[in-house]
């Protein structure tokens, strides 16, 4: 009689990974692996993303008030000179 040899390997799944699932075949583990890297690598990338959008956000937030500031400035400045001009 011959016997069969089946080797199994235990990988985890997602979302959970501390329940496994038996596999018969380190090629699907393998698979397994490669796809949850591909997520994590996508999850960083959108991370980085969202990071960016939000430093832009910052970015026109601090050039809005600048912009208030100098339209402040111009408004005092155009005072200033109608001033002048009606004394003289």
């Amino acid at each position: 009689m011959s016997s069969q040899n089946n080797n199994y390997t235990t990988a985890p799944t997602f979302p959970n990974l501390y329940i496994s699932r038996k596999l018969n075949n380190i090629d699907q583990a393998q698979v397994m692996k490669r796809e949850r890297e591909d997520w994590t690598r996508l999850y960083h990338k959108m991370l980085k993303g969202i990071e960016m959008m939000i430093d832009v956000q910052r970015m026109v937030k601090d050039l809005k008030k600048i912009v208030e500031e100098t339209n402040i400035m111009i408004t005092e400045m155009e005072g200033m000179i109608l001033t002048a001009s009606i004394n003289n």
